[in-house]
């Protein structure tokens, strides 16, 4: 069992020594810098000579390390309250295991806000969390009347954002739409097939995460898209100022291009229950011997979502980082290392990749919160890296510890922790 709550950060300052910052403010290096984190922000940044420590500060070297904005995973699911709190608490540990220091909730369940506040009060070893509350769809909205009282509901509630979901139908999806814009709630998620990606693009749909209604749109399982049709797409996503969440590598899971036994042979599975691998498995497995898999068209689609990030990419469209996790194979925290390997291999630059889960996320929460670069005032959530992530996205692996709010885990904490948890399932 890992137990992790109850555990209020420490309200000692900290220094981080002459260490090499990735501000993630513009895209270079702060050579040989100290930060001082104090009551969870960041409240000096300044040559290692010049930079006093305070007196009784908690000293963390950084000579020849590089420390940079914490992560955001913006297609995150977190349990409901119903689950065990063994798994939920795994589950949050496991984010800020990997210097995910932010999720996007983007399945709400009712319970689920008091893991939010308890995480902002350091009861709990979580990311901050921001949170879609219950779904709308086709099967949890029936009129469009319904539409706008879950609208206005969730919003009273203090729910961050509106959840969209397949089959909602188009009127219900409109109403749903105009009340969110009433009383001042985002919405965000999937395109249903009823509405369109280009009527939700004129609605004001603020993400579309899995880049969900464009390889429809695009006609994409039919063979490769001209690229004129993926620029004229781009440029009506970035003039709406639409964000998209691309998830490529779950996607090809789930479209069933990934092979099954590199999946099983991932090392992180370790730290999930048994019972969820088999589930994995099992629906991975019913997913390739269906006579409705057609392996050719799955590698067409795949090959066209590639195409198309590197294409909204180079057309100026916002990009937020995430990997829909946990769902199948894709494990909390590890699975946005996979993420970043797919957005580098789609044609995105380190930078670029970092920005879209440090930066872009910061801008995306900026009536919530100030975080996602390393300067003053702002959020002190950060990773210290024993590589520079500018040369190689897989330097981000390489850690020497995280702060999720002010509060410090050494590497070696965060892994005697992921040895209980392992230890847990066996």
């Amino acid at each position: 069992m890992l137990c992790v709550a109850h555990e209020p950060s420490s309200a000692q300052d900290l220094a981080f020594v002459a260490v090499n910052v990735v501000p993630m403010d513009r895209n270079a290096i702060l050579n040989n810098r100290t930060v001082i984190v104090r009551d969870g922000r960041i409240a000096d940044v300044g040559p290692a000579g010049n930079t006093r420590v305070p007196a009784g500060a908690r000293r963390v070297e950084g000579r020849g390390k590089y420390l940079m904005p914490g992560l955001g995973e913006m297609h995150g699911h977190i349990p409901s309250p119903l689950e065990p709190r063994e798994f939920t608490e795994s589950v949050l540990f496991l984010y800020v295991a990997n210097g995910v220091t932010t999720v996007r909730g983007m399945q709400g369940a009712p319970g689920q806000l008091d893991f939010r506040e308890r995480a902002k009060r350091g009861e709990l070893l979580a990311p901050n969390l921001y949170l879609a509350g219950p779904p709308f769809s086709g099967k949890t909205i029936k009129s469009a009347e319904e539409a706008i009282q879950n609208v206005r509901q969730q919003k009273g509630e203090g729910w961050d954002l509106l959840k969209v979901l397949t089959g909602l139908a188009r009127d219900h999806y409109d109403a749903m739409a105009r009340t969110a814009k009433e009383v001042g709630i985002s919405f965000a998620g999937h395109v249903p097939a009823d509405v369109g990606l280009l009527h939700a693009i004129q609605s004001g749909q603020e993400t579309f995460d899995h880049l969900d209604g464009y390889i429809e749109y695009l006609q994409g399982e039919k063979g490769p898209v001209p690229d004129a049709k993926f620029r004229e797409i781009a440029k009506l996503t970035r003039e709406a100022g639409a964000w998209v969440v691309p998830t490529m590598a779950l996607w090809e899971t789930l479209r069933g291009t990934a092979d099954l036994a590199t999946l099983l042979a991932f090392p992180e599975l370790k730290y999930m229950p048994p019972q969820q691998i088999q589930q994995w498995t099992s629906a991975q497995e019913n997913l390739l011997k269906n006579s409705d898999f057609k392996p050719d068209v799955a590698r067409t689609v795949i090959q066209n979502r590639m195409r198309l990030l590197k294409v909204l990419h180079d057309g100026g469209v916002k990009i937020l980082l995430g990997s829909d996790a946990p769902q199948r194979f894709s494990v909390p925290g590890f699975s946005i290392h996979r993420e970043m390997k797919r957005m580098a291999d789609a044609g995105m630059k380190p930078y670029d990749i970092l920005r879209s889960g440090s930066t872009n996320v910061g801008l995306y929460f900026k009536e919530k919160d100030t975080f996602g670069t390393i300067e003053v005032g702002k959020r002190a959530d950060l990773i210290l890296l024993d590589a520079n992530p500018l040369e190689d996205i897989g330097n981000i692996v390489r850690r020497s510890g995280v702060m999720v709010r002010g509060r410090w885990l050494s590497e070696g904490e965060i892994q005697s922790r992921l040895d209980k948890l392992r230890a847990s399932h066996r």
